[in-house]
């Protein structure tokens, strides 16, 4: 059994590995090496490059503060596509007895390939060169000849006399280089004792003849282009999977197989990165390429991937140059009855003309709107409330205007968080009252079927701990959910997050423990249709003013019929919360939602993540590092520091127990929910009442917490006290709200 269970944790690792190097860059990334820029898809440490390919793996030698790729020296990267490097020259030296020394290199780009912006250049007299490309199994050569039998005169032209070049084919990704002399006579090697080949960049080289026919070996290295790319398919063929990110668009590229990302018009930035391309401020901004071009008195004003040029009063904008000009100018108007008369006619036609093209434009948004309704699954909600039962009819149909003025537009400083099924937006109502707007993230009719699924789950949960959902809006390209606004964040930013709150105490991490347990026992046991969230975790339990917990995101939560005790389906979860058996089997059932509970109730105890990658080896997975401590007789070394004292190590201990049994392995083994909510309660009773005798030093009160000693003895149920605790917790999660 600990050996499955050690290969399942190993397969978990693996997976979160390469999540992680796939996914978007930590901030913690280097950015730079030296002088050199590094930027995504490029990066120096796992997880701070793309991992479709070892090139974008990088190597910063601390020491030289010089930037390698594989043996190549890296000066810049650019992101349209360019990678430049440092390299050597071929060289060939003759003295009067013939050849002295030389070298010639063979160099291979690992995924990257030669640049057609390149140039193979040979300098010297009565000298001959030559460069062997290969690209896929055929090879290609070219070289270039110089002569002359005297120092040439003129600086800077490299023709054939002295110096030569020429082009060399794209795409290479090994190149080899040597150069050789065809006439030895000693008339030249007094002022050319050496002949030089090698690639330089075009425009990166210019030849000085009486310089560089004697001293050009001192110059030991020229920058060298190469061409890169995303994959080895068009942006046809990746369609919406490419690594493009927002405000961004894919492009084929030119010089190779695979794809560049590039921003649209109006946004600067990574490309690559979600959120990297911005919109630039045209008003603002010093950049002569991206500044407006409003002159004259008219005025700039920025909007979202462009900009305007306004006037004032009196004034009307002239397309020509953007410029201002007086309404009523002769050359403005032109005052004459000719064009009068045209102009009236002209405005009567337009007028027709426009009231025709409004029509059609009010039929086609409503055309476009019901498109979107039927896009987002309206006809799918519809088709699914209506044989849900009439307390399911109460979902407020919310309008696209009234969700744009909500959000400010979607404003970036109203988004509350982002996951996996969509992002939340801070909105506030024409009533004034704040509610939470999540903006579906969907690609395929999968995450459609999510989408309406979660519609679907709220509305058959009444419960106090549970989101409450209030509405959504499916006539937009992207549909909307609105819901209740609980704006003390998430149980993870309390415990790990960017407001960690060291006064969480153990009484209210308890309490908000028997909180979720009761929800989660409610969603199993009492409500119509037993539900299965599928996606129990800390960053999943929103926290209102007072602590207390709120169940949120059922985009992946199952309905059970009542004639199943499990399903078979796709495996979805988080990491460290995954139930292993579901993982292993595809079979879902309540058990799935006791092993991430189990995990949560971890945190709760040790303050830590679920995962925790800065860790041992051996400790990294909350689980399992849990469940040794405990086994090892040494919890206190695990338990959060800031909840354990003497007056509730009874308490911590059971708890511990619990969460350890709702994470055995087999599913089998672990308790339903309702008994761990059962027990739970029966925890924070005994801890009230313990506190509560401690206050008042009141000796015969003890006498009522017998009873909960059975706690540690599982299945014994003889004690009159403990009963009692059980009873009065299951009225409490029986009764939803």
């Amino acid at each position: 059994m600990n050996m499955v269970h050690g290969l399942f944790l190993l397969a978990i690792l693996i997976l979160a590995s390469t999540k992680l190097v796939m996914g978007q860059p930590s901030l913690t990334c280097q950015t730079k090496c030296g002088n050199v820029s590094i930027e995504f898809p490029f990066g120096i440490s796992t997880g701070c490059y793309y991992a479709g390919h070892d090139s974008f793996s990088l190597t910063c030698n601390e020491t030289t503060n010089e930037l390698f790729s594989g043996n190549l020296q890296v000066i810049n990267i650019s992101l349209s596509g360019e990678l430049r490097f440092l390299k050597s020259t071929s060289y060939s030296c003759y003295n009067s007895e013939g050849l002295t020394e030389g070298t010639s290199y063979n160099t291979r780009l690992s995924n990257f390939t030669l640049s057609s912006k390149n140039r193979f250049t040979a300098v010297g007299c009565n000298t001959y060169a030559f460069m062997t490309t290969t690209y896929g199994d055929r090879n290609y050569s070219t070289g270039c000849l110089s002569i002359c039998d005297s120092i040439p005169k003129e600086n800077g032209l490299c023709s054939g006399e002295g110096c030569c070049h020429t082009s060399v084919p794209k795409s290479s990704k090994r190149f080899i280089i040597s150069s050789r002399r065809f006439d030895r006579e000693a008339s030249v090697k007094d002022f050319n004792p050496c002949f030089y080949a090698f690639l330089v960049e075009e425009g990166m080289f210019s030849f000085f003849p009486s310089q560089d026919l004697q001293n050009l070996r001192n110059v030991t290295e020229f920058p060298v282009v190469l061409d890169w790319s995303i994959g080895g398919q068009t942006c046809q063929q990746v369609g919406n999977t490419s690594i493009c990110g927002q405000n961004s668009e894919c492009t084929d590229s030119t010089t190779r197989t695979g794809y560049n990302c590039k921003c649209k018009a109006g946004y600067n930035g990574n490309p690559y990165l979600e959120n990297g391309c911005q919109d630039i401020d045209e008003c603002s901004t010093s950049s002569p390429i991206h500044r407006h071009n409003c002159s004259g008195s008219s005025t700039c004003e920025n909007t979202v991937g462009h900009f305007l040029c306004n006037c004032p009063s009196g004034y009307n904008l002239n397309a020509t140059d953007n410029s201002c000009m007086l309404k009523g100018r002769p050359e403005y108007y032109g005052w004459t009855q000719i064009f009068l008369g045209t102009t009236v006619g002209f405005l009567a036609i337009l007028l027709v003309f426009s009231c025709v093209q409004q029509k059609i434009k009010n039929r086609k948004n409503t055309e476009l709107r019901k498109h979107f309704f039927e896009q987002n699954g309206g006809g799918m909600l519809r088709q699914r409330l209506s044989g849900a039962g009439p307390s399911n009819v109460d979902v407020k149909i919310f309008t696209e205007e009234g969700m744009k003025e909500a959000t400010n537009g979607y404003e970036e400083s109203r988004i509350l968080g982002q996951g996996g099924q969509g992002t939340v937006y801070k909105g506030i109502l024409p009533d004034s009252s704040v509610v939470a707007i999540k903006k579906a993230r969907l690609g395929d009719s999968s995450q459609v079927e999510q989408f309406i699924n979660e519609v679907l789950v709220l509305s058959q949960i009444n419960h106090r701990n549970v989101v409450k959902l209030l509405g959504c809006c499916l006539e937009t390209e992207v549909p909307l959910l609105v819901y209740e606004f609980i704006n003390s964040g998430t149980l993870y930013d309390r415990l790990h997050g960017s407001i960690s709150d060291s006064s969480l105490t153990w009484e209210h991490r308890l309490r908000i423990a028997v909180e979720i347990a009761g929800t989660l026992a409610y969603l199993h046991s009492s409500a119509s249709i037993p539900i299965i969230h599928r996606d129990v975790k800390t960053a999943n339990i929103l926290l209102d003013e007072n602590l207390t917990a709120k169940v949120a995101d059922f985009g992946a939560s199952r309905l059970i019929p009542m004639d199943k005790e499990q399903l078979t389906t796709m495996v979805q979860g988080t990491l460290g919360y995954l139930d292993p058996e579901y993982y292993n089997t595809g079979l879902l059932n309540e058990k799935s939602d006791v092993y991430s509970f189990g995990v949560v109730l971890m945190e709760l105890l040790t303050g830590q993540k679920a995962l925790c990658f800065e860790k041992l080896q051996q400790s990294k997975h909350l689980v399992n590092y849990f469940a040794s401590a405990m086994k090892e007789k040494r919890l206190h070394e695990v338990i959060d520091g800031q909840v354990l004292n003497e007056s509730n190590q009874r308490e911590i201990q059971e708890a511990s127990r619990i969460a350890v049994e709702c994470t055995r392995l087999m599913g089998e083994e672990r308790p339903r929910m309702k008994e761990v909510a059962v027990q739970l309660e029966a925890l924070r009773v005994t801890e009230s009442k313990q506190l509560w005798s401690d206050q008042y030093n009141e000796p015969e009160g003890n006498e009522h917490l017998v009873g909960v000693e059975m706690l540690s003895a599982r299945g014994d149920t003889s004690t009159t006290g403990y009963d009692s605790i059980k009873n009065v917790t299951r009225l409490h999660i029986e009764a939803g709200r």
